[in-house]
């Protein structure tokens, strides 16, 4: 098991710079996901730290040890690929025994690796098998038992999840993690999906344009988004912004004459700011049961979806949504009064975007 370390790394293509100057530490164990939307060189990163990729210029760290010149197959990181990579010609077992085979493993200790990680992954009755006979899910299992078998200092996930439907996604989610928490080796996980990154990883990368955005845990990023960029990525659906303005001691939007009611200390920056976005996620509305101390919407639409309903709406010339209890049930054209919860709303700066804290 080793950390991985990443010092001022840049990664060009020909006269386009990839990734412009990067620091990251990831420590030995640790449960690490890159995410960010396509092009914003989460795969590329991993794929330079499979090897798979040259570095410009920068130093790359596995363990105590600097592997900028290393081949990837002498690196010791297991890596599993969105499309699984496994031999079509082979059993399940082949598949999983293959590398250690070339190693000169012993013939015994190849069965007890196998047999082992086929346990943890509940897929024992398929060794004998070949991949045109399992389902996707189970040949992401077999892709990564054969990853296990190697007992890496590392692994690393490529979006494996990405041609998996929506139920099987969730499952092998959940196991990749339970596999993380029970093997305690050092993961590093690549998704453009936020759902994934926030139930599996210990620490989120938000990446864009090449260039860290946000580094913590997934509740610090859910709850203190350093950025507009990074409050509008991670949530589902993406948080709410509103232009407004400090006018007559009050939040006034603005692009019209409504007020926004809100907490003493949101108040307190925007007065000194002056004038802001204000963020607000779908699920930090409320609705108000009278007109003072809220704003006034009509519903343009209404989804629900069991355990909640979103409702859509128009405010000062933004389209919004607000995630409200299944048992309030509005139709389409109804007026209602919505507010932010105290404490859960977000300032950021109109220029640059950074968080006004």
């Amino acid at each position: 098991m080793a950390s991985i370390s990443i010092r001022n790394l840049v990664k060009r293509y020909g006269n386009f710079t990839v990734i412009p100057d990067l620091n990251l530490e990831i420590a030995d164990h640790e449960f690490v996901v890159f995410v960010g939307p396509s092009g914003c060189g989460k795969s590329t990163l991993l794929r330079i730290i499979a090897g798979l990729e040259p570095i410009t210029s920068g130093d790359l760290y596995i363990g105590d040890k600097r592997v900028n010149g290393v081949q990837a197959a002498q690196r010791d990181i297991a890596m599993v690929f969105q499309d699984y990579a496994l031999y079509p010609h082979m059993r399940v077992y082949d598949n999983m025994s293959f590398a250690l085979e070339l190693r000169g493993t012993p013939k015994a200790e190849i069965d007890a690796r196998v047999k082992r990680a086929a346990a943890l992954l509940h897929i024992e009755p398929y060794l004998d098998r070949k991949p045109k006979e399992l389902s996707g899910g189970q040949r992401q299992r077999v892709a990564m038992g054969r990853a296990i078998v190697r007992n890496p200092k590392a692994f690393l996930f490529d979006e494996p999840l990405s041609n998996l439907d929506a139920k099987l996604r969730g499952q092998v989610r959940a196991e990749i993690k339970a596999l993380s928490q029970e093997l305690k080796t050092t993961m590093v996980f690549v998704t453009h999906d936020q759902i994934e990154a926030m139930t599996m990883a210990d620490r989120i990368v938000v990446l864009q344009g090449g260039t860290i955005q946000q580094y913590d845990t997934p509740e610090t990023v859910y709850e203190r988004p350093a950025n507009q960029f990074v409050a509008g990525f991670i949530g589902s659906p993406a948080m709410n912004f509103f232009p407004v303005e400090w006018r007559g001691e009050r939040a006034i939007l603005s692009q019209g004459a409504e007020a926004m009611p809100l907490d003493g200390e949101t108040a307190s920056h925007l007065r000194r700011a002056g004038s802001a976005i204000l963020g607000v996620r779908p699920e930090h509305f409320v609705a108000a049961t009278d007109t003072a101390d809220s704003v006034a919407i009509n519903v343009k639409l209404v989804e629900p979806l069991g355990s909640d309903t979103l409702i859509h709406f128009d405010l000062a010339g933004v389209s919004a949504i607000a995630r409200v209890d299944p048992s309030l049930r509005p139709k389409l054209g109804d007026r209602l009064s919505l507010r932010p919860q105290p404490g859960k709303t977000h300032l950021f700066d109109a220029a640059n975007g950074q968080v006004l804290r």
